[in-house]
Order: C-alpha cells, then structure tokens, then sequence
C-alpha cells in the first residue's frame, strides 16, 4: 500500500516535533515536508533543530536532511498535521483548506466553529460529517479538522463511558497541568520552580465550553450542545509532562462503584477501526489508593490513553476521581495523527 504523506506546520516546536517522532515508521503515513516560520526556512531540520530538540530519542532519519519549507499552500503532501501555534494558525490553515488540503489541526482557533469538526474519535467520529457542509459553506476543496484541548480530551474519554451508561449532569474539575503545556520554552523557572500558577489563559474556557460540542449530537449537519454544566478551575506545576484533573460527577442515574469501574474497562468503541495510533484501553483504571502518578503512568498505552483512579463518593455531587493524561502525545501529536488515521478510515484521503 502506497503511504500518504504527511506534511506537518510548526514542525519545530514541541507539537511538531512529537509528531515526528509519533510518525516514525506508520504503516499508513510518511512525513514528506516540514514547515515553520521563516527564522528556520531553508535549513535542515537538523539544524534548525540544534540545542531544541527536546526527545531522548534521535530525529528520524528520514526527516533530519528534510529543507524547512514556509507554512503555504504548495507542499507536496496528501494532508497537512497542523502544530501551528494559534497566534499564526487561523488564516495558514484556511489558505490550506482553499487549496484543496485536509487539515488537521492541534490549534485552538477553529474548534468552536460550527462547521468544523472538534474530533475525539472514541467519542464523536460521526461529527465528520460536518465537513460537507464546512466544504459547501466556505467554497473549499480541502476541509479542517481540529482536537480539542489537551486537558479536555483525557477529562472527555473518562466522562463518555459514563455518559452512556449513566448519564451526567454537572462535572467540577480541578487541573494541574504540565509546564510543557505552554509550549517551548514554557513557563519561566523562576516562575514556576518552587510555587503553583492558578491562572493558564484561556484553559478554564476550553473545559467548560468544548466537551458541550464534542458530547453534542450531529443532526443533519448541525451540533447540538450536550445538557452538561461543567465549572473548571485550571492550576499551572511544576512537573515536565502530564496533566493531572481531579473531577467530581452528578449522574443521571447514580450507579454503584463497580458499575463505573465496570464501564471504564469495557470502553475501547473504535477497535474494529483499526487505526494504528488507537489504545487498546482508552481509559485505564488504577484500584490502587496513590494512583495514577505522573512518574509512573504517563505512558500507558504509550502515551494515548487516560489513566483513572482516587474513585469515590463524593459529599456533594454523587462521585469523584482522579484523570491523569499525557499532554504531548494524547493530549496533542497524538490527536492530530489519531483523527487523520479517521480521516483515512472513514475514506476521506482517496
């Protein structure tokens, strides 16, 4: 089967990079141009790279000697993985939507749009049908797909078997998130180091706003917003990777102990998909008391799945636990390349 190659914007930053070592060796795709801002146009990845690559493993081979290329309409791929940041992303990936491209998307700018797509596929794979109305509406040959926030998908996988089973009402969270999160070269260490930021841009928002779309259902093209009060309170620490959510549920039905713990080991909706980026567990559950931990689950299912525990019931909604997921992998890179092997599943990269 002939591979379909991928070109990936922002390829220098912390997204972009997890990306290309998320995509060494796929058996679907191939990176074949990298793109970035006109600071590293022209160099070798590698050398762009130098003193910035942040993985312990080595650049790819077959994307050390590629030439960075400017963010524009005229890369020779089949679709583009977008880890632009969101200062820049808006009108790059429209032009490359004009221009015939798929696009999948990491940025923030275009989730809430309502033609486009805010894909978790576990959860919402059936919201791609937006694209033909985004196509018809905007006059594109190409479309845009977006992942939702980093903390938002690990908090929606752990919600959506609950959801089925036992409906939700309210959800309260509590994040404490990663200092990647912010992107290279993150938050300054004398910022951080020794103290707490109870306060990331934008990230309370994201969490009381996107869940209600992803939860929401397609009908006839159109999202109708899920019924969900969700209240968000988001914390910056001092840890390299991961964020940790502390969540507390009002059901629908209130169910007992086992019947959630139940629910979240039977979770794993898209394997007969097949695509290769997808956990086996989505959601993973943790029985003992001081799990999960940064240090040692992070990379469950390499990275891809959120990994639960702390569960009990709660005084004032019915229960509570603990959400911990990988902010790079699943949280970003992974996403974007999860929703483009949709993309290929579902038969939209013919």
């Amino acid at each position: 089967m002939r591979k379909i190659s991928v070109g990936i914007l922002g390829a220098t930053g912390m997204v972009g990079q997890t990306i290309i070592r998320l995509m060494e060796d796929h058996p679907w795709f191939e990176v074949s141009e990298v793109a970035a801002s006109e600071r590293s146009t022209g160099k070798t990845y590698e050398e762009a790279m130098k003193n910035r690559w942040s993985a312990s493993e080595e650049i790819p081979e077959g994307v050390r000697d590629m030439r960075l290329k400017d963010a524009k309409p005229g890369l020779d791929c089949d679709i583009v993985l977008s880890a632009l940041d969101s200062s820049v992303a808006s009108e790059i990936e429209k032009s490359f939507a004009k221009e015939g491209y798929p696009v999948s998307s990491n940025a923030k700018n275009h989730r809430m749009d309502e033609d486009i797509p805010l894909l978790i596929p576990e959860i919402n794979h059936d919201h791609l049908e937006l694209i033909e109305r985004q196509r018809k509406n905007r006059g594109w040959k190409g479309f845009i797909i977006t992942d939702p926030n980093c903390s938002t998908i690990h908090m929606c996988l752990a919600l959506k078997p609950l959801i089925d089973s036992f409906g939700i009402e309210k959800v309260s969270v509590t994040t404490m998130q990663a200092v990647s999160g912010a992107g290279y070269p993150g938050v300054p260490s004398m910022d951080i180091i020794d103290n707490i930021m109870p306060f990331i841009n934008d990230e309370e928002e994201k969490l009381e706003t996107e869940p209600l779309k992803i939860f929401g259902s397609e009908k006839n093209a159109h999202i109708q917003n899920a019924d969900i009060r969700i209240s968000a309170q988001c914390n910056r620490v001092s840890v390299r990777y991961g964020h940790m959510e502390a969540l507390s549920v009002k059901f629908s039905r209130k169910p007992d102990r086992e019947e959630i713990i139940d629910s979240f080991k039977k979770f794993s909706p898209i394997k007969k998909l097949g695509l290769p980026s997808a956990p086996d567990r989505p959601v993973v559950y943790r029985k003992e008391e001081n799990r999960p931990q940064n240090k040692l689950d992070l990379d469950i299912e390499g990275g891809m799945a959120s990994v639960i525990g702390r569960l009990r019931e709660c005084s004032i909604l019915d229960y509570k636990f603990v959400v911990l997921g990988h902010n790079l992998v699943r949280g970003a890179a992974g996403a974007a390349i999860l929703n483009a092997e949709l993309l290929k599943a579902k038969g939209y990269l013919e």
